[in-house]
């Protein structure tokens, strides 16, 4: 396994610079526990965590090292461990807001260069889970996939890929079985050496079952969902990195009970594609498509063009955007004051010892 293998290139080959000078050496963010991380370098895989100063500097949950993160790191001698003193500049990143009220960016992969959005064909398809997915993949800055699993225990593939196809406009959508096989050879053509791929989706919809079928093992553990409604439990408890001999790197990540959306606007543009085309006939260019006259959007719902539903999870999703941007806002102008406010304290103690 080379450094290569990992997703290592010129991007952070360039940003790694400054720190090869300083003795340090490149590893990956493989696994993220509470009490550390698990890193993987060309050589070795060892257990990290950050340095005291690293520690001190760190703002905010989103500066320490994701999964998928390159860093910089200093080896400790005779052991298998080592400590992170610099997170490289992040090439993508997928992040949704932490579960809860808090308003705290919670980074769930970083350095990827697709998204699989999971949804599984054992129960009705959940479309309107699908955009809210699609959004935040739209929005790190790579191009999603939606990747329909258990496509054995579905009597119309064709017609579940056709009302997944028409949420997303840019993006393909793959029908698979890991029982049959039907559309792994898709999947595997995604995943090419250096390559890395994010899967998200909910509990149950199959992303370990998926991993294991790549990797042509049991290297994720599978639980069975439960029969009457078809929901699975966490089997997956934190983000990882699974390396595939045959090329390429996938990050599995825990089933999303609650995905509050971080940022949005272009991933919500993107998204939501056919929309914005009908929008350019509108009478206004503001139109928020409601009560407007000479709304080119709401006259396509009228005449069958598009579905009220559809619409109606734009309303929804574009009102959630604007409200956790404006709290998005406040925090990142009380993080400003909080700067401001260690380098004042910082610049005081320097005056003080050089006195």
């Amino acid at each position: 396994m080379s450094l290569r293998d990992l997703g290592w290139n010129p991007f952070f080959e360039k940003a790694f610079a400054p720190f090869a000078k300083d003795g340090l050496a490149p590893a990956r963010v493989a696994v993220q526990h509470r009490g550390g991380y698990e890193i993987w370098t060309a050589e070795a895989i060892l257990t990290a965590d950050v340095s005291g100063r690293f520690r001190h500097q760190a703002l905010r949950p989103s500066d320490y090292p994701a999964v998928g993160d390159w860093v910089a790191i200093e080896n400790v001698a005779g052991e298998t461990r080592a400590v992170i003193q610099a997170v490289l500049p992040r090439r993508t990143k997928f992040s949704r807001t932490v579960a809860g009220d808090t308003t705290e960016e919670q980074l769930v992969a970083t350095n990827i260069d697709e998204v699989f959005v999971i949804e599984a064909l054992a129960s009705a398809l959940n479309v309107r889970r699908i955009e809210r997915y699609l959004i935040l993949a739209w929005e790190s800055g790579t191009t999603p996939t939606v990747v329909l699993t258990k496509a054995d225990l579905c009597t119309d593939v064709r017609a579940a890929v056709t009302a997944a196809s028409a949420v997303i406009k840019e993006a393909k959508v793959i029908a698979i079985s890991c029982i049959d096989g039907e559309g792994i050879a898709a999947i595997k053509k995604r995943l090419r050496r250096g390559r890395t791929v994010v899967l998200l989706g909910p509990s149950g919809v199959g992303k370990s079952t998926l991993i294991n079928c790549l990797a042509g093992e049991e290297s994720q553990h599978v639980v069975p969902v439960r029969e009457d409604d078809q929901k699975g439990r966490h089997t997956t408890t934190s983000r990882e990195m699974v390396f595939l001999s045959d090329g390429g790197v996938i990050i599995d990540t825990p089933g999303l009970r609650e995905l509050q959306l971080w940022e949005g606007g272009e991933g919500l543009d993107a998204t939501f594609a056919d929309i914005e085309e009908i929008a350019t006939r509108c009478r206004f260019t503001n139109c928020h498509h409601q009560q407007e006259p000479g709304c080119a959007v709401r006259q396509a719902v009228q005449e069958g063009a598009m579905n009220a539903a559809r619409l109606a999870g734009f309303h929804k999703l574009r009102q959630e955007v604007a409200q956790f941007g404006e709290r998005r806002d406040m925090r990142a102008r009380a993080d400003e004051r909080r700067r401001s406010k260690n380098a004042t304290r910082s610049l005081r103690g320097r005056r003080f010892e050089e006195e």
